[in-house]
């Protein structure tokens, strides 16, 4: 099975795929595979989970949209009408049916696209309810594969306010700090009205499943799962069921998410079994894939792929008036979607397009829609190969006539737009925010660091204070181990800092130190305007003083570097008058070079 990463040898000599083509109707976007062999006359819908589970499950859809083309069945993926790179909308009180009718324009865009004669579709987890709703309106739907199922909306909400606890304590997030309105996990919250039809749902209740054949992913532990099993052999004559190993490793975190490989060949051959071989010829007259932008409020956003054998997948976003700024460079974190954490990048994108600046955003290789490099290594991050796309990125500005441009990232991103900023002068301006590092060691392992980030001492010292903290070590629920090495390795580095100018004896450090310096010198004789933003308590933090000094007094060699702290906000910058700042500094950058 092609594309299973880390879970499966890398081929070496296996060709360079295309993203897939990108469509928009109905205002979404679409990602269509079409079939790489002799197509069969089933294509595949897939209809995701809704917020944090969609980002984790992202990259998975994507492979296994190529391999289900490998086999000849082509296939759609879409976002859902408000979500990823999709139009804002207003909450219309219409719950699920906004997102229904969506999923219904994409089965007529699919049919445009590929000519189906059946049709099958592949849910997970709150999509599954669009899929039973959808066989019930369709004549032709040949399978539903339901993909860890939200049985009970109002089991599922609760446990999205524990997912929610769970991802804030992670970020280090204090309690005055959490988005608690509504239903809201990573920064995303889902519309009141459409919690509201969630909280109703029950698919034990349903009284027939509008296909023959069904498939069911059960979850460890979710006895629910394996009993709307039982339910649907009542309600269709072919019903399989199978655990969904590696679920947890899938949709705990998607930047150190493992592919689940043994689930994804079982899906694979469940679809197998039931495709139909066409009864006629394809017809001349398909609908070509369409991207025409996306128009909002004072910008238009295209889908675009680029670089070598179009296999980088984007969007730019472009102002409606007249464009008056440098183009800002969006580059992805770990291995987030290019919408961004809490669609992040797609609010940043078009609060800039109301400013005259343009932006790109984009999914590096191996990063949610682009497929990897054949020849890289599968851990991209911190990888020199990721600045092959940054080149790419900036040679489609370049040939499109949107330069001037400048980088933007944060945490790995910002680590990637420091290198960028380095190696390509068409980088005018540089932008990072929680960059962990400048630079990267490539005899440490980057899977290793990710798993074991420590953070800063302020952090360890303000959640050891907290009484749930440590409940939670009393109970085993914290690795003790990894939590004291990590606090030993925070404290280590502290003293070195504090004795900076003993670094000689410390040559690990001084290494690490030189080319950082000799960065910064390079960029400001190239006049790169640099910006540099922080959270109070960011481990990055630590990282930057190691390089210049407490409270970074070394910067004073640099003075046109502009460093921002922001007081108690966490890595990822969810409270909103820390994306404010963010997004401030992009701005004026964004201006400022386009006056230059």
């Amino acid at each position: 099975m092609a594309g299973w990463g880390a879970a499966e040898q890398h081929d070496k000599s296996k060709r360079m795929k295309a993203a897939a083509v990108p469509v928009t109707f109905a205002g979404t976007v679409g990602l269509f595979t079409p079939a790489a062999v002799s197509p069969s006359a089933t294509a595949v819908l897939f209809l995701s989970a809704w917020g944090f589970e969609e980002m984790c499950v992202r990259k998975f859809w994507r492979i296994l949209a190529e391999d289900l083309a490998d086999i000849g069945v082509s296939s759609l993926r879409f976002d859902y009408a408000g979500t990823g790179d999709a139009l804002d909308v207003a909450d219309d009180g219409r719950g699920l049916v906004l997102w229904e009718e969506t999923a219904l324009a994409a089965v007529s865009t699919l049919k445009s696209l590929s000519g189906f004669e059946r049709l099958i579709l592949i849910s997970q987890g709150l999509g599954g309810s669009i899929a039973a709703t959808l066989a019930e309106r369709l004549s032709d739907v040949d399978g539903i594969a339901f993909l860890a199922p939200v049985v009970s909306g109002r089991a599922y909400l609760r446990e999205l306010t524990v997912w929610s606890k769970m991802i804030d304590e992670g970020m280090g997030l204090a309690e005055a700090q959490r988005q608690t309105e509504g239903v809201t996990v990573a920064s995303l919250r889902m519309p009141d009205s459409i919690a509201d039809a969630v909280k109703k749902l029950n698919l034990m209740t349903l009284s027939g499943l509008g296909a023959p054949n069904g498939l069911v992913l059960t979850r460890p532990g979710r006895p629910g799962d394996a009993d709307f099993y039982r339910h649907l052999e009542t309600l269709a004559p072919h019903v399989e069921q199978a655990p969904y190993e590696g679920y947890d490793d899938l949709v705990s975190n998607p930047t150190v998410a493992v592919m689940p490989t043994v689930a994804g060949h079982r899906i694979l051959e469940w679809v197998k079994s039931i495709v139909v071989k066409p009864t006629a010829a394809v017809s001349i007259n398909l609908m070509r894939p369409d991207a025409e932008p996306l128009v909002g409020d004072g910008f238009r956003e295209t889908p675009v792929r680029f670089g070598a054998g179009e296999r980088i997948y984007g969007v730019l976003c472009e102002p409606m008036g007249v464009r008056t700024g440098a183009t800002a460079l969006l580059l992805t974190t770990a291995y987030d979607r290019h919408a961004g954490w809490g669609r992040m990048s797609v609010a940043m994108a078009r609060a800039l397009a109301h400013d005259g600046i343009a932006s790109l955003r984009f999914d590096t290789a191996n990063v949610g829609d682009s497929p990897p490099l054949p020849d890289a290594p599968e851990q991209v991050l911190y990888s020199r190969d990721q600045q092959r796309d940054v080149a790419d990125a900036l040679d489609l500005l370049e040939a499109r006539n949107l330069l001037p441009a400048f980088v933007v990232g944060r945490c790995s991103g910002g680590y990637l737009a420091f290198q960028a900023a380095l190696r390509d002068i068409r980088c005018n301006g540089l932008i990072t925010a929680n960059p962990y590092n400048f630079f990267w060691d490539e005899t440490r392992s980057v899977d290793e660091a990710l798993r074991f980030a420590p953070r800063s001492l302020e952090t360890y010292g303000r959640k050891f204070l907290q009484l749930e903290t440590l409940k939670r070590l009393y109970g085993g629920q914290i690795d003790a181990g990894s939590a004291i090495r990590n606090m030993a390795i925070v404290l280590a580095r502290r003293a070195v800092r504090l004795c900076r100018p003993l670094f000689s004896l410390f040559p690990f450090l001084a290494g690490a130190r030189e080319p950082v310096i000799s960065g910064f010198h390079a960029l400001a004789k190239r006049r790169v305007d640099i910006s540099l933003i922080y959270s109070a308590h960011d481990i990055g933090l630590d990282h930057l003083h190691e390089q210049f000094g407490e409270n970074a007094a070394g910067l004073k060699h640099f003075p046109d570097i502009r460093l921002t702290i922001i007081p108690e906000a966490d890595h990822n910058l969810t409270p909103p008058y820390a994306r404010k700042v963010y997004l401030r500094e992009v701005r004026e950058m964004g201006l400022r070079l386009g006056r230059r």
